[in-house]
């Protein structure tokens, strides 16, 4: 479908009730001001926090720190939610036509948007890839709130997107010892196309400098704690949303004088926040998808009609998927 400079039609994604997903027409009018048209090539599915969205699993308390930039409609139900959308500006302002920009905005195929809320890509990086962006941004974040050092022994338990990405900036450290966790042995690939070792939770090696925890499972959770060594640090990336987690802080929790603390995006770690904007956090993450490797992450691309119906298929804990992009042809 082609976009002109009038009111048009574009299609949305739209989360409706428990497990009922929908796509709905919206008009979409000319740009006005500093606005700009993006007609979407790609979108990705995070899938932990969709998944919360998906199945009306976002606690009342957080209906509001939960709405993602330029999502409509109000939790529970219904919502156009997503972040991770890369696309070609149509039109809007002069000098930016033909660029291709990553938006945090929901699954739409065409959309107006300020055009300081998107980050131009480098030329050589693909927009399938760039989807990735604010899983970058989620692991760039953590790593700052870690502070990881040269030749730090670190463990990642749970080799999701994010905590492949964590893994993936760690092992880029000079001399440190990066090992990817997980009950799949088949995140053993995965580990070695990024660059970094692999263990199963029984066979992980402890005494760690620093464990990430991103599994989103209270076991990871308890697998975290028992990797780290006297006076680490433990980080708590997953979010549980309304259901209750038991962490194991008895044994020789306090005796080790362990550091459990959490990271999350929303706000620039306290280290960088009083330089970085959330916008130079955003380009720094763009800029460090510039590697190829990272592809390992990428499932096929769905079109993004089949979407409603692929989507309790891409959201199963069970379904191996990583990253799933969404094409819009």
């Amino acid at each position: 479908m082609a976009f002109s400079e009038t009111t048009d039609v574009a299609s949305a994604l739209w989360y409706c009730g428990p497990g009922e997903v929908e796509i709905r027409q919206e008009d979409v009018a000319a740009p006005k001001g500093d606005e700009i048209r993006v007609r979407a090539l790609y979108s990705a599915i995070s899938r932990g926090t969709e998944a919360l969205v998906f199945g009306g699993k976002v606690p009342r308390s957080e209906f509001e720190r939960m709405r993602a930039p330029f999502m409509a409609g109000d939790f529970p139900f219904p919502v156009k939610y997503g972040y991770a959308s890369v696309g070609r500006i149509e039109s809007g302002a002069e000098g930016l036509r033909g660029k291709t920009v990553f938006a945090l905005h929901p699954h739409q195929n065409a959309f107006n948007i300020p055009a300081s809320a998107v980050v131009e890509l480098p030329p050589a990086l693909s927009p399938q890839r760039a989807v990735l962006a604010a899983n970058m941004e989620t692991a760039l974040n953590a790593v700052w709130d870690a502070a990881p050092g040269p030749s730090d022994r670190i463990a990642v338990v749970g080799a999701g997107v994010v905590g492949a990405l964590v893994a993936f900036l760690c092992g880029r450290l000079p001399g440190a010892d990066v090992k990817l966790v997980d009950i799949n042995p088949h995140r053993a690939e995965l580990a070695k196309a990024l660059g970094v070792g692999f263990a199963g939770p029984a066979e992980a090696q402890g005494d760690c400098d620093l464990v990430v925890h991103a599994s989103g499972s209270p076991d990871g959770l308890r697998t975290a704690i028992e990797l780290a060594g006297e006076e680490a640090t433990v980080l708590e990336m997953s979010w549980y949303g309304d259901t209750a987690v038991n962490a194991m802080l008895g044994g020789s929790f306090h005796s080790r004088r362990l550091r459990l603390i959490s990271s999350q995006v929303g706000k620039v770690a306290p280290s960088h926040r009083a330089r970085w904007t959330h916008r130079r956090r955003l380009a720094a993450a763009i800029a460090l998808l510039q590697d190829q490797r990272l592809d390992a992450l990428l499932a096929p691309a769905i079109n993004f009609a089949d979407l409603p119906k692929r989507l309790p298929e891409i959201l199963n804990a069970g379904s191996g998927i990583l990253c799933q992009p969404v094409a819009y042809p």
